[in-house]
């Protein structure tokens, strides 16, 4: 299971893992999570670009955005 994970929520992405790491999940599953940097797409990148992406590469996108 990969995770993206929007620029902004770098932190809450670390608390995020510690949760599932606590609670057994990475054990369990194989998940992994992706920064934008790591990926190479640009911090303004636009939502669109972002879930084609994550879509196209069939990630988890967990971002702040509402839409």
């Amino acid at each position: 299971m990969n995770f993206l994970i929007d620029y902004n929520l770098t932190g809450d992405a670390v608390l995020f893992w510690g949760t599932l790491a606590a609670e057994g999940w990475v054990d369990l599953l194989s998940i992994r999570f992706f920064t934008f940097k790591q990926i190479g797409l640009a911090t303004d990148s636009s939502d669109r670009i972002v879930w084609q992406f994550a879509q196209a590469n069939q990630m988890i996108l967990i971002t702040a955005n509402q839409i």
